[in-house]
């Protein structure tokens, strides 16, 4: 899988980069802007695109759907030192396939990434809240949570659903988190029983 980081601040750009290179995704490559990003992109195919939201040549969300109009089948993710549930909602209704703060730690970072690379979306739980009444969490699932919830609702465990749904556990763990969150669920069981006892499964 070939990831392209564009971000205009060396130390972070660089630490990310070795960090990914060092956890199973070998070829990374770097731009410091927006309109070198968009060179690279024309010159070689890239599985994802992770893309600081401020740098020289963004023009904040703009930039991102001028991105997607010249790549429309490119995977992008917005990489943010500011991490508010307002400018990731606005991020992913722009057509971003994830939202990454700054403040993410390493281990989650790579997560994210492996979330993103196997066709679904990431957006750090703290950042999701669930405002709706459980019975209508289920609205605002996604066909991979959805899923998920239907093999916990089955008993199965997270290594279980992984491989029904050929995923890694880790993908599994956090659709898990991230689906309790939007039902308004403790965890896995209540999240099951929520389900059950709405049928929304």
């Amino acid at each position: 899988m070939r990831i392209l980081l564009a971000d205009d601040h060396d130390l972070v750009r660089e630490t990310i980069a070795a960090f990914l290179q060092a956890n199973g995704f070998p070829d990374v490559s770097v731009t410091p802007s927006l309109d070198e990003a968009r060179v690279a992109l024309r010159e070689a195919h890239h599985d994802l695109l992770l893309l600081d939201y401020s740098m020289p040549g963004m023009n904040g969300l703009e930039s991102l759907g001028l991105l997607r109009a010249e790549h429309p089948k490119l995977p992008v993710a917005i990489l943010s030192g500011s991490a508010s549930r307002e400018l990731a909602e606005a991020a992913m209704r722009a057509g971003a396939v994830g939202f990454l703060p700054k403040t993410l730690s390493a281990s989650g970072m790579v997560a994210a990434i492996r979330v993103m690379l196997g066709g679904a979306t990431f957006v750090p739980t703290d950042l999701l809240v669930a405002e709706t009444p459980q019975g209508d969490g289920m609205l605002s699932l996604t066909r991979r949570e959805t899923d998920v919830l239907r093999g916990l609702c089955a008993g199965k465990s997270n290594k279980e659903i992984a491989r029904d749904l050929d995923l890694q556990e880790v993908t599994v763990k956090l659709h898990v988190k991230t689906l309790s969150r939007k039902l308004g669920a403790r965890n896995r069981t209540h999240a099951a029983m929520i389900a059950r006892d709405e049928g929304l499964i």
